[in-house]
């Protein structure tokens, strides 16, 4: 077995705790569903958004989910460059699985997808 990660993203359009949070599960729903993973396969979640989303912890919607009170969480901000997409939250979903890296199901939502056009038109 190996520890492989997961990346998604997703944007929002609004700096507002409800969506920041809805999107955030959505997008922790979307790569669970894609890969076929239960809370005990996650060694952990780091969860970063960019400077403009600051109404909330998106880490918490996910200590909400069943499961999941034990899966440990960061949040942290992503890096500022000038010119990047706007009002996003990312996620790399660490976890132990027999998949390989070609296996893997890497999810983009939204304004997202045009961070990896090349893992969202698979």
């Amino acid at each position: 077995m190996s520890v492989r990660g997961i990346r998604g993203a997703i944007t929002v359009d609004v700096n507002e705790e409800g969506p920041i949070l809805t999107a955030t599960l959505e997008l922790l729903k979307g790569i669970v569903n894609a890969n076929a993973l239960v809370p005990d396969d996650i060694c952990n979640v780091f969860i970063t958004v960019t400077h403009d989303l600051d109404a909330t912890f998106p880490a918490s919607a996910i200590r909400q989910m069943a499961g999941w009170e034990l899966v440990p969480l960061m949040c942290a901000l992503e890096v500022p460059v000038k010119g990047s997409l706007e009002k996003c939250i990312r996620l790399m979903v660490l976890v132990n699985t027999d998949k390989t890296q070609k296996q893997i199901e890497h999810v983009y939502y939204g304004g997202a997808q045009a961070l990896r056009p090349d893992l969202t038109n698979k």
